[in-house]
């Protein structure tokens, strides 16, 4: 009974990857259950089976996607908890990580896709950026906090720093994709972070 639970949420994981996937490629408009579940190695009934529709198909894929994304950037985050002596290098590493991770095709094609069905779909829209900018937000608001604490940043409202720092870099990274249409290099990145943290400890630098 485990055995066959597991595979139908193995399954499950198939059809939302491939989906997302799908959908990224080809839009929300032109995506068909048919690819989709050719890509997963999955019957067409099958994609049924778990998942009503094309539009409850999209909404968990995007959902899945999401969360996925929110995971990579939490870890990232997490890096700033010991952030030992040199408190410009790991921010700055911390940075270039966010920025890599927003720049990844997979966060690329996230924002593609909600940016082009908010007007179809605006649930979903506030549902991903809760899901992602906000408790990004909220766990590097309690990265500054303690840092400010430690007093290695001077005093300041954790949360607004927070969003300062995170508006440095994900808007560069916006711009540079062109709303996720463009592949931005590493070396971009880099400039970016170093940038975005420079800019953050003249403001808040201890």
């Amino acid at each position: 009974m485990e055995t066959r639970s597991r595979g139908r949420v193995e399954k499950r994981r198939a059809i939302l990857a491939a989906a997302f996937e799908v959908f990224g490629r080809r839009g929300y408009a032109e995506a068909c259950v048919k690819e989709i579940a050719e890509v997963a190695g999955v019957a067409k009934p099958t994609v049924y089976n778990h998942l009503n529709d094309k539009e409850t198909l999209f909404h968990h894929a995007v959902d899945a996607a999401a969360e996925a994304v929110l995971g990579d950037l939490l870890e990232v985050v997490e890096g700033l908890r010991e952030p030992g002596d040199d408190l410009r290098a790991a921010l700055e590493d911390v940075a270039l990580r966010l920025a890599l991770t927003c720049a990844d095709p997979r966060s690329r094609a996230l924002r593609r896709l909600v940016h082009a069905q908010a007007d179809r779909f605006p649930e979903l829209a506030a549902s991903v950026h809760e899901r992602t900018s906000l408790r990004v937000a909220d766990a590097l608001a309690d990265r500054v906090a303690r840092l400010v604490l430690a007093g290695r940043l001077r005093s300041c409202e954790p949360g607004e720093a927070a969003e300062q720092l995170l508006a440095l870099i994900s808007w560069p990274v916006e711009a540079r994709s062109r709303a996720g249409t463009r592949e931005v290099g590493a070396a971009e990145l880099r400039v970016v972070a170093v940038n975005a943290v420079d800019t953050f400890l003249r403001a808040f630098g201890g």
